[in-house]
């Protein structure tokens, strides 16, 4: 099945977006969740975890700090990969100018629909794009 950005709606939120491409509730027979992130310039998320699902992060473009297992925080750079186990908590920010891409995977997937909750969501059809603005 090929999915391109195209066919998926676009999640954004304060710090950035998402496209998620493969997830166990849009691909029949999916386990696992697949997307890419854009976290905006001098935006991040919060200190989180995701307690049933392991995460991988792999780093496209652009640099950030990242932190996992309340340990101290490092560089993650383009083609850096970081693996946070089930239950660690962590955060990512991106102190550069740049917009960090990022592709991020959870195992067992569905971790994804916990972000639906944050109050700044919004969900974009996959022909939209979504505006930007600066404060």
């Amino acid at each position: 099945m090929l999915l391109t950005p195209g066919d998926v709606a676009t999640m954004t939120f304060d710090w950035g977006s998402i496209k998620w491409f493969v997830t166990p509730s849009a691909v029949p027979g999916a386990s696992s969740t697949l997307g890419e992130v854009i976290v905006n310039p001098g935006k991040g998320h919060a200190r989180h975890h995701h307690p049933g699902a392991e995460e991988v992060i792999y780093v496209i473009s652009g640099e950030a700090t990242q932190m996992v297992d309340d340990g101290e925080p490092f560089t993650i750079r383009e083609g850096d990969a970081v693996h946070i186990p089930k239950g660690a908590w962590h955060s990512t920010y991106n102190a550069t100018w740049r917009p960090l891409r990022l592709i991020v995977t959870y195992t067992p997937g569905g971790e994804e629909r916990a972000l639906e909750g944050a109050p700044d969501y919004r969900v974009h059809d996959a022909d939209e794009t979504p505006e930007w603005r600066r404060a």
